[in-house]
């Protein structure tokens, strides 16, 4: 018999676990915090970049509404940018959609289906490995051994009794025949 293995001892106390995982926790929230911090600034980055600070006060009425036009001018671009993007979102997402549909409908409905044995003669076989051009035909039963039909009947010997005659002993009802049979004469 196997001897009884004894119980591991965990290598790390429950208490020293749950100090630990305090402080995997704390951790992942401070670089949380860290990281946004991060995504604030590079943003803000951007921005000053991409949008430098207008200087409008010492600009004449005609320069103003310049600007203007320009800045309406970019706003046009971005939105149609934007616009674009969106709509190849969509198409993707739809197509992701379809998609996903097709490969579940396939998935729920493909059964396997059993497999058949298929006579195919040897003809057949060499006409479809050799194509239909090549006309070759074989004789497989010329090597076959031939065998008399005779010495097989003489080995089975074959039985021509009357199968009522043995009723009881080829079913097994023994007894039971009897007494269907004794219930049924009088009536007859």
């Amino acid at each position: 018999m196997p001897e009884h293995m004894p119980e591991r001892k965990p290598k790390i106390s429950a208490s020293r676990k749950l100090m630990l995982k305090s402080l995997m926790v704390a951790k992942a929230k401070e670089e949380l915090e860290q990281e946004v911090v991060v995504k604030e600034e590079e943003k803000h980055n951007y921005l000053s970049e991409r949008a430098p600070a207008l200087n409008i006060s010492s600009l004449s009425l005609a320069q103003l509404q310049d600007l203007c036009r320009e800045l309406h001018s970019k706003i046009d671009v971005v939105d149609e940018e934007r616009y674009d993007i969106e709509a190849k979102v969509m198409l993707n997402t739809r197509e992701i959609k379809d998609l996903n549909i097709k490969v579940l409908d396939l998935r729920g409905k493909f059964k396997r289906p059993s497999l058949r044995r298929v006579r195919v003669s040897a003809d057949a076989i060499l006409r479809s490995l050799l194509g239909s051009k090549h006309k070759v035909s074989m004789d497989l039963r010329a090597n076959l051994k031939s065998v008399k039909k005779e010495d097989t009947e003489k080995k089975r010997p074959v039985e021509d009794s009357d199968w009522r005659k043995n009723v009881e002993a080829m079913s097994g009802m023994e007894g039971r025949k009897k007494m269907f049979d004794a219930a049924k004469g009088p009536t007859q």
